[in-house]
C-alpha cells in the first residue's frame, strides 16, 4: 500500500465506518496518547524499564500502525499530501544532513 492509497483508505473507513473525523485538536491528542503507547513499549522493550502484567498483551506493530492511523487522518482533515511532505522531507534532510552524519565521531565504528 503507497501513503496515497494508505490516505485514501482511511478517509474512506472514517467515512463508512467511523461516521466521521474527530475534530483536529481531538485528533492530535489522541495521536500523543498512541506516542505515548509506543513509548511505553520501546522503554519496557529496549530500554531498562520492566514490563507490569497489563504490558504482557503489548503489540509495538499494532501500536505503531495506530500513530500511522491518526497521523493519517490529521493529513486528511488538513489537506496534506503525506507522499508529497516526506519527499519533500526526505529532500531538506538530504541536503542539511549531507555531511553532517558522515563527520560525527559519535557515529563511527558503531
Amino acid at each position: 500500500m503507497t501513503i496515497e492509497e494508505a490516505q485514501k483508505t482511511v478517509d474512506q473507513w472514517i467515512r463508512i465506518t467511523g461516521i466521521r473525523y474527530f475534530n483536529e485538536l481531538t485528533n492530535t491528542a489522541i495521536l500523543m496518547e498512541e506516542v505515548g503507547e509506543v513509548a511505553r513499549i520501546m522503554a519496557r522493550k529496549y530500554g531498562e524499564q520492566s514490563f507490569k502484567k497489563s504490558d504482557e498483551e503489548v503489540n509495538l506493530a499494532d501500536e505503531m500502525a495506530d500513530v500511522m492511523f491518526v497521523l493519517i487522518c490529521l493529513a486528511n482533515q488538513t489537506g496534506i499530501n503525506l507522499t508529497e511532505a516526506l519527499e519533500k522531507n526526505l529532500q531538506k534532510k538530504t541536503l542539511r544532513d549531507s555531511e553532517r552524519h558522515k563527520n560525527n565521531e559519535k557515529l563511527k565504528g558503531g
